[in-house]
């Protein structure tokens, strides 16, 4: 419907603030052109720092085709930067946390005065920036939390506050950890149950610890881009301690199928990186199921010394071997920024070597992709361990990563009998994720469930 007919004054006015990480931009911008298929009025809240990003990877236009999709900037509390990074995760936690509320107070201010544009009447935030809470007490409007984590990487920060008491967090020295994981047996986590042999890896930093621990206790109505038949065991039990749960995933899906392509939503972009469409020219030329896609994330983590095992660089430009430009210009294409979800949808793609982070875990599910995973840090090794041993789609690197072990596991994923098993299993998640988001599926019903239930519910007195 994308808003047609709907008077400006009567429209309903969703303000969408994400986190300022890609990863937490791209799921938030899909559940904005839900909303606003579904008749919202949209301003969708960047960083400032962020804001220019877009400006100068996608051009101004993006960010104004439409009178009822509106783009706002806030300050993110960190010193600005030129660089075309993501900024320090910790730092950004800290200072949006310490710092966001009273510019995004006076956002909201402003856009109540705004006599061009209808009263705001619902808040969505990401939720690990639940100040938005607060923000609303003058309004007395809904506020709904969108965590772009897994549902089980969301059960795994609900029990943070249980580690520390039993003294297992914060932890001391790598002699806590075992390939990344607590070398300590946890059996307690409802519908995790069966992960005790290795438990998923938490924050080691304090202050990312009760960051996350904070964060999760203020949760309220949690949005997860997960579907139910994926995570029905955990989301079963946080559906009995954050009620209600509302699963609207995977939400790419939903987008793809019920907003048209001639949408005026459809055109605009949260891509933070000026994208490559000029890949899937190249994979057009190969075989069904014979190309490799690595990709591992928009933060970079990992150490020089991985570099060429292989790696992206934290601290120094990531510049590959000029060797390895040599030996694999003939079989390979290295782009900046490819556009990911039709790269995973192309037939030529046998499989995904990723860092596991959610959007790219859920766009392989959904495009019937196996992965080889080498996860490095929040919700990856649980999505890892949910993969390789729940999904039965994945395949797991080393944190002490070898090149012989990464070439095994490749070869494995593209060839071996392991690896055709991966595929047929992926390939019934796709089927499963298709019918979440059909006609009468689980999440497009979510959706619905939380627009009337949530989002449309009358201003508080």
């Amino acid at each position: 419907m994308d808003g047609v007919g709907v008077e400006v004054s009567k429209r309903p006015h969703a303000v969408c603030l994400p986190f300022p990480a890609q990863g937490h931009i791209s799921p938030m911008m899909k559940l904005a052109k839900l909303l606003h298929h579904r008749g919202f009025h949209i301003t969708f809240v960047n960083s400032e720092d962020n804001h220019k990003r877009i400006l100068k990877s996608r051009g101004p236009s993006p960010l104004h085709v439409s009178q009822d999709f509106s783009f706002e900037a806030i300050p993110d509390g960190l010193p600005p930067t030129d660089a075309n990074a993501t900024q320090d995760i910790p730092s950004l936690c800290d200072s949006t946390s310490k710092t966001c509320l009273g510019p995004f107070r006076n956002l909201l201010a402003n856009l109540s005065l705004h006599k061009a544009l209808p009263t705001v009447t619902c808040i969505v935030s990401n939720g690990v920036m639940s100040f938005a809470m607060k923000a609303d007490e003058d309004l007395g409007i809904p506020v709904a939390l969108f965590w772009t984590a897994s549902s089980c990487g969301f059960m795994g920060y609900t029990q943070y506050r249980q580690l520390i008491d039993k003294g297992l967090t914060p932890l001391r020295g790598e002699a806590s950890l075992t390939n990344g994981y607590l070398d300590t047996t946890i059996d307690w986590i409802p519908g995790m149950k069966d992960s005790s042999e290795r438990s998923p890896k938490l924050y080691a930093e304090d202050m990312m610890l009760s960051f996350a621990m904070e964060e999760v206790e203020r949760a309220s109505t949690v949005i997860v881009n997960t579907y139910d038949t994926l995570e029905y065991k955990v989301l079963e039990a946080l559906s009995s301690m954050f009620p209600p749960i509302c699963t609207i995933g995977p939400n790419h899906l939903l987008v793809n199928k019920i907003v048209p392509q001639n949408a005026i939503s459809s055109s605009i972009g949260s891509s933070l990186w000026k994208e490559e469409p000029e890949c899937l020219q190249w994979l057009d030329s190969k075989e069904p199921e014979s190309v490799d896609y690595v990709n591992f994330g928009s933060i970079t983590v990992m150490t020089p010394q991985q570099l060429v095992e292989p790696d992206l660089v934290k601290g120094d430009a990531a510049i590959l071997p000029s060797e390895f430009a040599q030996e694999t210009k003939q079989r390979g294409l290295l782009v900046s920024w490819a556009p990911q979800e039709e790269v995973l949808n192309h037939p030529s793609i046998g499989g995904f070597l990723t860092h596991g982070g959610w959007n790219s875990t859920i766009e392989s599910l959904s495009a019937g992709v196996p992965m080889v995973i080498w996860p490095f840090f929040a919700d990856r090794q649980t999505n890892c361990w949910f993969s390789c041993t729940q999904w039965g789609v994945g395949l797991e690197i080393d944190s002490n990563v070898k090149r012989s072990e990464v070439e095994k596991l490749v070869r494995e994923l593209m060839s071996g009998e392991k690896g055709k098993e991966m595929r047929k299993n992926a390939m019934e998640w796709k089927r499963k994720a298709e019918e979440a988001t059909g006609p009468r599926g689980s999440s497009l019903l979510n959706v619905e469930k939380l627009v009337k239930d949530v989002l449309l519910q009358p201003l508080k007195p």
